[in-house]
């Protein structure tokens, strides 16, 4: 018997106040109100030497109150970093100014801090929201009377996906305001599994984001109790909020740290404490800079005695996406991040006596210690005494080995610290060079902390790999050139790319919401051409042509761009820059753009912004890219969730080389349409399969679970239509579905949910073609319907009764939280145009849109509208009507959520259409409404409540040419079937 959830929160209570716990439990807080006064009483006891005594006056509160009153999560957390660790508010009394602490991050578990717990705290609608009612959240940990962590329990009979999914609801619905604003972390359980993740408006919030907790041995910690021992007890707690949540800038939201990025961090401190260098080998993909950072900063936090903290990258095009991340997190951090334009700037930053943390490359570190400093004077003296902590990215290459020895005999008080997802190891060492090191543990020192693909992979923090060998069979001599560097070959890539992608580049999404891909080459020159081949391709000049299936979605694909180094290639600079000249004409052609030769690195720095999409500009499908072709440029340390698939028409790297490119397409974005990188190569198949087999075995730290490489067609396919079969005899048409049992339709379900994981997986391979859907025997549409049955018996059965951790089943449950992959509807397009107006009113752009880009912006939203329109007029008519409202007054709509103001929009014309029918037809409307809301598959669930309510003697003595009884009750429920089918459904 499943526990209820009153004792699993009457049982975290316990865990969170037992024995010497600093949190106390404050059974008596259940209003905002309680929660205001509580708030205040801390606040006066805190500053009674600022107050002088004197309580805050009702008047001064208010001042607080609003200074509390975030409009996002982001903003509450941008106050929250505070000044110099303290969170401040202001008040005026009188002539004079009061500086009030709030909180102080230098009291962690000690000083002014107050730890208080709240349960079943009464979260009240607001007045104009109809679509709404009152709620009651679960458990609250507050710090100094603010809610800080939010924890909504289930029990084992539900999924945690459903607190996730109440969180979300709530969140829509406008709940977190006023006090509970300040919230900036969130959990959720089911008792047996526990998540965490960053608070965010409902529209960001995606489950792929959601963690669980891992040891320092990365084993997983999921028991409720256990999570609660290990993160949400003091100092932990404060810590998350206080250490481990980093401010992005650039796309304006929260991070909470990962559980093993924390692990890395306190390593690195334990280290550092005793003198000890070392690296960190963290999966390529796994937040790698992230972590860097915050480990960067915290040394000079944690070590007084260091006087600088240096992050070392070793190439431009790395350097400026660095400086960009670490830029954007530490906007709003206590610690000064400074980038170095030239080697005089990097002297000057080294001599300066401000602590600081400083992003240069290694080059202008050589030219400085090489060149610039003069042995035996001052400056070269001062320079040769400070206590450095190095930080490396990239470590496996960034720096070689002599180098380092060079920096370090200079620098003869430096701690090293070293980041890489692909360490050196004996079976890929660096040369041979007299006795310099030649693995990164002889070159750094010991691995403070591992987190490998394997571990990545099972905490759902990088995506697997699909590899596809599409090069040429049956070739005596694989590295023959001749065979690949001619135009037939190139066509042939670019038939696969173009034509053969629709899925791997995400079209069944819908505009704006494809993915992107890369190209890569063995040279410039091979680069160049492919750009030139792919403008005639576009331009209709080949035999090639692009599917109309595929111009139906993107009119305008392939949106495409080159980049590479004018100065890679010495003898062939000046046609490298001639070909650029006009690659950048054609960027500022499709962008809107005005870069020239002389702005390369502005070029590359827009280019990289454009492919990553995290500044919501480039959400807009007018902004975006599909392809850019590369030669090494952004294979390494190059950051894009949206980037899909990696197209390599070249020979076989290295083992890190290859592992490094294709971490570039296993960032975690949206797993239901983007559930593993995907990989093509187009040479060499016998030897690259070969290769990334070996790679793939060095990085996996010789564990055999949770392989990274997703099975190969030869594998897919055979499963596929063994799935198909099994389907066919569950329902062997789709109309067979509604006539089963409750038993039946759940076995239809786990055996739907195997079928449609391995058809979406069969689509996305390149020589998948739906003419074989003939040879398989079976139709889209058929797909379609098994679909429909599926999604109608997931909302009318409801939740399995969760798995029994002692006797586990021997079949397997039905995935309750899983999500059709090979299904798209229009949901994908409301959800996009949401986001689109929500862009348009967001303040934190205003600063950066012209009037010009704004109405750019509102015809692209109309345009998205329309297309809409085509599948549902009536919500297409609710858009189109709140965008006319924002061009008339945008202010209106500042800091509110347009998801919930659409939602409302839409609740009340379904209020609207059952109040004309019950006033017509003499019924319920409660009744009514409660079948409008819950009618599926053509069945009202009430109709015998609204039978018995109907009052037909009204409508006989008040309608004209009233309709005998026994006719009147069939012309109602049909009439009632029809305005649900046609006026509500589209709705709903």
């Amino acid at each position: 018997m499943p526990e209820l959830e009153s004792l699993i929160e009457q049982k975290l209570i316990e865990q969170l106040i037992y024995g010497d716990s600093q949190w106390t439990y404050r059974p008596d807080l259940k209003t905002e109100a309680d929660l205001w006064n509580n708030f205040k009483y801390i606040l006066e006891q805190n500053n009674k030497d600022r107050l002088d005594g004197e309580p805050l006056s009702d008047s001064e509160f208010e001042q607080v109150k609003n200074q509390l009153q975030f409009s996002t999560f982001y903003k509450a957390g941008e106050w929250l970093v505070g000044e110099n660790g303290k969170v401040m508010v202001h008040v005026q009394r009188d002539t004079k100014k009061l500086h009030l602490v709030v909180m102080n991050h230098e009291h962690i578990a000690g000083g002014s801090s107050v730890y208080e717990v709240i349960n079943q705290y009464s979260a009240l609608k607001d007045d104009e929201d109809t679509a709404s009612r009152d709620r009651r959240f679960d458990v609250t940990l507050m710090i100094n009377g603010l809610p800080m962590i939010h924890i909504e329990l289930k029990n084992r009979q539900h999924s945690y996906m459903e607190a996730f999914n109440q969180i979300k609801k709530y969140i829509g619905e406008g709940q977190f305001r006023g006090i509970f604003s300040a919230v900036q972390m969130f959990v959720i359980s089911n008792g047996v599994d526990t998540k965490y993740f960053s608070a965010a408006s409902d529209t960001e919030l995606k489950k792929e984001f959601i963690s669980g907790w891992v040891d320092r041995n990365n084993q997983p910690v999921s028991d409720y109790i256990d999570f609660a021992k290990n993160v949400l007890k003091i100092p932990q707690a404060h810590e998350m909020i206080a250490r481990y949540t980093v401010l992005d800038n650039e796309a304006k939201r929260l991070i909470l740290l990962r559980p093993y990025q924390i692990h890395a961090i306190e390593a690195i401190r334990e280290a550092s404490r005793t003198g000890k260098s070392g690296f960190v080998w963290h999966t390529t993909g796994s937040g790698k800079t992230l972590t860097s950072y915050k480990a960067t900063r915290n040394l000079l936090m944690d070590i007084p005695a260091l006087d600088k903290a240096i992050f070392l990258i070793d190439r431009k095009d790395l350097d400026e996406q660095t400086n960009t991340s670490f830029s954007s997190y530490s906007q709003n951090d206590s610690i000064d991040v400074d980038n170095t334009d030239n080697v005089t700037d990097l002297k000057n930053k080294l001599k300066s006596s401000d602590r600081q943390m400083i992003v240069t490359t290694i080059q202008k570190m050589q030219i400085l210690i090489s060149k610039r400093l003069k042995e035996g004077t001052p400056e070269y003296n001062r320079l040769r005494g400070l206590k450095i902590a190095f930080v490396v990215d990239e470590c496996h290459r960034a720096v070689s080995p002599a180098t380092k020895r060079i920096i370090e005999r200079f620098f003869g008080k430096s701690l090293w610290f070293g980041f890489t997802g692909t360490p050196r190891f004996p079976e890929n060492p660096y040369p041979l060079m007299g006795d310099l090191p030649r693995t990164t543990e002889e070159l750094y020192g010991a691995c403070l902390h591992k987190y490998t693909i394997q571990n990545a992979i099972h905490d759902n923090a990088v995506l697997g790999f699909q590899v596809e060998h599409d090069g040429p069979k049956d070739v005596t001599d694989e590295t023959d050139s001749s065979r690949y560097e001619n135009e037939t070959h190139m066509l042939k890539v670019l038939e696969v790319i173009l034509n053969k992608s629709y899925h791997k580049l995400g079209f069944q999404n819908g505009k704006g919401k494809t993915f992107e891909g890369l190209l890569t080459t063995s040279s410039i020159s091979l680069a160049q051409k492919y750009y030139e081949l792919l403008t005639r391709v576009k331009n209709g000049e080949t035999p090639l042509q692009i599917d109309e299936r595929v111009k139906q979605v993107l009119p305008d694909f392939p949106k495409f761009a080159i980049t590479y180094s004018v100065t890679e290639n010495e003898d062939g600079s000046q046609v490298n820059q001639e070909k650029m000249k006009q690659s950048l004409d054609d960027y500022n052609a499709m962008f809107d753009t005005k870069f020239d030769i002389s702005q390369i690195t502005s070029y590359n720095s827009n280019l990289n912004k454009r492919l990553s999409r995290k500044d919501p500009k480039y959400k807009s499908r007018n902004e975006q890219l599909d392809l850019v072709i590369v030669v090494d440029r952004l294979l390494t340390g190059f950051d894009a969730p949206c980037m899909s698939t990696i197209f390599i028409d070249r020979q076989p790297m290295g083992p890190h080389d290859l592992i490094q490119a294709f971490s570039r397409t296993n960032r975690i974005f949206d797993k239901k349409s983007k559930p593993y990188g995907q990989i093509v190569t187009f040479q060499a198949p016998v030897l690259f399969k070969k290769c990334v087999d070996d790679a793939v075995k060095l990085y996996s730290a010789g564990s055999t679970e949770d392989t990274p490489l997703i099975a190969e067609w030869d594998n897919v396919e055979p499963a596929f239509k063994k799935a198909l079969a099994a389907l066919r005899i569950a329902a062997q048409i789709p109309d067979d579905i509604p006539l089963m049992s409750d038993e039946e339709k759940l076995h239809f379900m786990k055996m739907f949910q195997s079928f449609d994981r391995l058809f979406a997986q069969l689509k996305s391979f390149s020589r998948y073609d739906e003419s074989m859907l003939d040879d398989y025997g079976i139709t889209e549409q058929e797909y379609i319907d098994y679909a429909g049955h599926y999604l109608n018996i997931k909302s009318e059965i409801g939740p399995e009764p969760g798995p029994d951790p002692v006797n586990p089943p021997v079949e397997p449950e039905i995935d309750p939280d899983y999500e059709l992959i090979a299904y798209s509807n229009t949901r994908i397009d409301y959800e996009y145009i949401i986001n689109l107006i929500q862009n348009i009113v967001n303040p934190e752009e205003e600063g950066d849109i012209t009037p010009e880009e704004k109405k750019k912006k509102i015809d692209e939203a109309k345009q998205y509208v329309e297309d809409l329109r085509k599948d549902n007029p009536k919500v297409a008519d609710i858009m189109s009507h709140l965008i006319n409202e924002i061009e008339l007054d945008e202010s209106r709509f500042r800091g509110k959520s347009i998801l919930n103001i659409v939602e409302n929009m839409k609740h009340e014309c379904i209020e609207q259409v059952v109040s004309n029918f019950c006033l017509l037809w003499h019924a319920d409307k409660d009744d009514v409404m409660y079948a409008a809301t819950h009618y599926r598959n053509g069945i009202i669930p009430n109709e015998s409540a609204i039978k018995a309510s109907i009052n037909y003697p009204e409508y006989k003595n008040t309608v004209e040419h009233a309709l005998p009884k026994f006719k009147y009750y069939a012309k109602f429920f049909a009439e009632l079937r029809s305005t649900l089918d046609d006026e509500i459904k589209p709705l709903v």
